[in-house]
């Protein structure tokens, strides 16, 4: 049982996270040395500073009392009950594993450029194919909760994999970070050093029982939706990065190639809610306004403040309420300069039954639902555009979502799904 672990950063120990285990809270203070750099990792709640930080109010779901440094780096949904499902099959319990613990397991196997030590000695690289179908199974039983799993040789490699490549990717549904040769169709796990062959991608694995969020489980053409919804948000003006569809035996699984990594160099990454300290679990507590004032804090340019904009417009006109703070990330270089990521899980989110995706995660011009141009403006007009710059994007927008049922036919989304989904869209167009 860790209760205490170093953070590095591009190979420089940045400082010390401990938690007393009578504690619900963890203790971080900056090594001397790194406050000399002047590089501001956590540049809103956690500036360089000498003080030792502690955040008694993060001691619930999703800090676990950790700063919010450090919280993008635990493992999420999915992630945990692969841990549990490990513990399990050593004869431990997820009771006795600390959030320092959870970050030693990360090790250097996290979204982002962080590596906590001592990482893990229990889980190692393997330099194996990954066999997907097999994979999908596992994560099926890890959602399934199956207690007891007898494995045989190639299996429990399976399996081995699966604790090492399916844990720290975040979120609620099964998926895994891997490196993909293109040329060979190989997949091997993401965390190894590999030749300039493969590229680092994110994989979300179709047809797994039990697979979704909010309670849901997901539609079984989830998968080509968000591809269908990638297609059209980059001719909508949405950044972000390649997406593919990885089609095998049967199922299609959605790939999206990591923006944390530049040629196989580490990007810091840190999402709006670990940044500014705010749980994505409880609905509304941000504004599209006040990310906006967060960017400002962090000294992103303006071209960012319009893209992310248009994001929000995005979300509105396609229905996508799922527009939590851990959605939203910013990536930050080498020399301390801060940017927006690209946009990530953006796909057709809505269900009047559910709490969680019957309005939007964050609120526009203090509003939750039934976003009209009035509130666009005015929340465009808050973040510094001109009046004619964001008509213009919503026009662009509203256009380009009003031919969805040309990028679901494209996808080969069936006629009921996408009928269903127009349905909603055409009620959300905005109206000019």
């Amino acid at each position: 049982m860790n209760t205490t672990a170093e953070i590095y950063l591009w190979g420089t120990r940045v400082g010390i996270i401990h938690q007393d285990l009578d504690k619900t809270y963890a203790s971080f203070e900056y090594d001397e040395d790194f406050l000399k750099s002047g590089i501001e990792i956590s540049p809103i709640m956690m500036p360089l500073s000498n003080i030792v930080y502690e955040f008694p109010s993060l001691s619930g779901e999703p800090f676990f009392g950790m700063p919010g440094l450090v919280v993008d780096s635990l493992p999420d949904t999915f992630g945990n009950k692969v841990i549990e499902q490990w513990l399990a099959s050593q004869g431990k319990s997820i009771k006795d594993f600390t959030a320092i613990d959870r970050l030693c397991y990360t090790g250097k196997r996290g979204m982002g450029a962080l590596e906590y030590v001592p990482a893990s000695s229990e889980i190692s690289d393997i330099n194996e194919n990954i066999n997907i179908s097999e994979m999908v199974k596992f994560a099926s039983d890890v959602l399934n909760q199956r207690k007891a799993i007898t494995l045989n040789a190639q299996e429990a490699l399976t399996y081995s994999q699966l604790v090492q490549v399916g844990s720290s990717a975040g979120g609620a549904r099964a998926k895994a970070l891997i490196a993909w040769n293109e040329k060979t169709n190989e997949i091997k796990s993401g965390q190894l050093n590999l030749d300039e062959n493969y590229d680092f991608w994110l994989m979300k694995f179709d047809n797994v029982s039990k697979n979704g969020d909010y309670g849901l489980e997901d539609v079984p053409e989830y998968t080509l939706i968000e591809y269908a919804y990638y297609k059209m948000a980059l001719d909508a003006g949405i950044h972000m990065n390649e997406c593919r569809i990885y089609s095998n035996a049967g199922e299609n699984h959605f790939m999206t190639k990591r923006f944390d990594r530049i040629n196989g160099k580490k990007l810091h990454m840190q999402s709006l809610g670990a940044v500014a300290h705010i749980s994505y679990k409880e609905p509304r507590l941000c504004s599209y306004e006040m990310a906006v004032g967060y960017m400002r804090e962090m000294n992103l340019p303006m071209i960012d403040i319009e893209q992310f904009f248009s994001r929000m417009v995005f979300n509105c006109i396609a229905v996508n309420q799922d527009d939590h703070v851990k959605n939203i990330s910013f990536l930050m270089d080498r020399s301390g300069k801060w940017r927006l990521s690209p946009a990530y899980d953006i796909t057709y989110s809505y269900d009047v039954t559910n709490k969680w995706l019957n309005a939007h995660q964050m609120t526009i011009n203090g509003k939750k639902s039934d976003i009209n141009l009035t509130d666009l403006l005015e929340v465009g007009k808050k973040m510094g555009l001109k009046k004619k710059k964001c008509i213009d994007i919503i026009s662009k927008i509203n256009l380009v979502v009003t031919d969805f049922e040309k990028y679901a036919s494209e996808v080969n989304i069936r006629e009921k799904t996408y009928t269903d989904i127009k349905k909603i869209l055409e009620q959300n167009k905005i109206e000019l």
